[in-house]
């Protein structure tokens, strides 16, 4: 959102914490509501979300004050724990569960219904097969049996199946929703909620055949999921707009724009870089390129990365747009496996494609800009546990000019960038699109004043807490 923004936005998970902290997270409107129409409806609350302390999609201190909430006002909480083990170590889940549940412990109305790893509940690449399994836990209550939460995690562990990947397992007594019970999600990221949620709330999905719809008496999120899904579900924390974003400035310019990625982060190429906003701006194409379908990525760890790139040199030398949007998913995607061998194809893939974009970028006489919101790959063990690394990192990233319209490749000097921070990358392609920075964009150009020097310079924006 700070790329796009060209200013610093304030995130939702620090929004939430305040919320919590000050005791207006209590007095939220949308929560009374939501607790009222279970009052009514003598309903249970099914509280879903991931349970983690990483606070990438959600934390789980927001779903114990959830909890605490809800059941203090007497409402039966039935507690749906999504796994981590992506933004969290890998063999992580025991200890953060044994953390909630002491936190909860003394919370009468309240209790773990199922649990399953973020791979099945979170799916954002239309694996409806994934889903469905999350779905009949959740819903119907079938799936695995466990007695308790950490018995699940153990005898996960036992057959070698990490966090994420932990199968939907039902617990002891739940037998899924009924009509009259509420749904609240904790995530505060909308990207991995959507499928999930569509599939719980929407009458018309068809992703995959349900064997009944429940008639929900109400059901809230913490954020805006989706204008899609704005019928079904209330926001806690509804949108702050971000206006005069890096998209709707190039389009009142009246300049063509080309959004480009793998399905795997296509919104981080068109809702983040649109202020928040899901609407198309005029002049804007989009092209979606379908990830491949394999159980994961250190599978197919070049991904889709060649067919992008095919897509992409082609529009560059149609000549037909002022400013492209790509993204590639693997350096994040293949990070996330914790599998070095797929890393380094990974990154060697990347490089190659790179080289190519270059080369079509210099043809067309154009500004090539490279630079990512955090890191990942570059960080694949963690040295205090000796477990693959899989979560993101907040090093350093480059920001990177490898072209200035007017040089060849045999040039040997381009603008420089100074240091700086994410939202200062938005001013920086305003400057080279020739465009006025507006003064909703808090950023600085960070080739203003800059020196020449060695070709493709790199400088250190400070990383964001954004991306997958």
């Amino acid at each position: 959102m700070n790329l796009g923004g060209g200013r610093v936005v304030k995130q939702d998970l620090p929004r939430i914490d305040e919320a919590i902290q000050t005791g207006s997270f209590e007095q939220n409107a949308e929560l009374k509501r939501f607790i009222a129409a279970l009052d009514d409806s003598g309903g249970t609350c099914h509280l879903m979300g991931l349970l983690s302390p990483g606070g990438v999609h959600s934390h789980q201190n927001h779903m114990a004050a959830l909890a605490r909430e809800i059941s203090k006002k007497g409402v039966e909480v039935q507690i749906h724990a999504f796994l981590d083990g992506r933004d969290t170590p890998p063999r992580s889940a025991g200890g953060y569960l044994d953390d909630f549940c002491r936190e909860v412990s003394g919370l009468n109305t309240v209790s773990i219904a199922t649990l399953c790893g973020r791979y099945f509940a979170m799916d954002r690449d239309q694996r409806w097969e994934r889903v469905a399994k999350a779905y009949d836990a959740i819903a119907l209550g079938r799936g695995l049996h466990a007695d308790d939460p950490r018995a699940a995690v153990d005898a996960s562990y036992r057959s070698d199946i990490t966090d994420e990947f932990v199968e939907p397992t039902v617990l002891s007594g739940y037998d899924g929703i009924m009509d009259g019970d509420g749904l609240l999600m904790a995530n505060f990221r909308a990207d991995r909620a959507r499928e999930i949620l569509t599939a719980l709330l929407d009458p018309d999905f068809d992703g995959f055949e349900r064997a009944r719809v429940v008639a929900m008496a109400a059901a809230c999120g913490m954020v805006e999921y989706s204008t899609a899904l704005n019928p079904y579900i209330a926001a806690l924390f509804p949108p702050e707009t971000v206006d005069r974003s890096l998209g709707e400035v190039v389009a009142t310019a009246g300049l063509k724009q080309l959004r480009i990625a793998e399905t795997e982060k296509y919104a981080h190429v068109t809702f983040f870089f649109n202020g928040g906003s899901e609407a198309v701006f005029p002049g804007e194409d989009r092209i979606l390129v379908p990830s491949p379908k394999v159980a994961t990525y250190d599978l197919q760890p070049e991904m889709s990365a060649g067919e992008l790139t095919d897509s992409l040199v082609e529009a560059i030398a149609a000549a037909k747009y002022d400013f492209i949007v790509v993204n590639y998913a693997n350096p994040d995607m293949v990070g996330h496996t914790g599998i070095f061998p797929a890393a380094l194809k990974a990154v060697e893939t990347v490089d190659i494609c790179l080289g190519r974009l270059l080369d079509a970028v210099e043809r067309a006489g154009g500004v090539l800009l490279i630079t990512a919101d955090h890191g990942n790959i570059e960080h694949m063990k963690d040295q205090s546990s000796g477990q693959p690394h899989t979560a993101h990192t907040t090093n350093g990233v480059p920001a990177i000019l490898a072209t200035e319209p007017g040089l060849s490749s045999a040039g040997d000097s381009v603008i420089s960038l100074s240091n700086g921070r994410l939202s200062d990358v938005a001013p920086t392609l305003l400057y080279f699109l020739g465009l006025d920075q507006p003064r909703e964009m808090t950023g600085q150009n960070l080739a203003v004043g800059a020196t020449r020097g060695p070709r493709a310079q790199v400088a250190t924006p400070e990383p964001a807490q954004e991306g997958n």
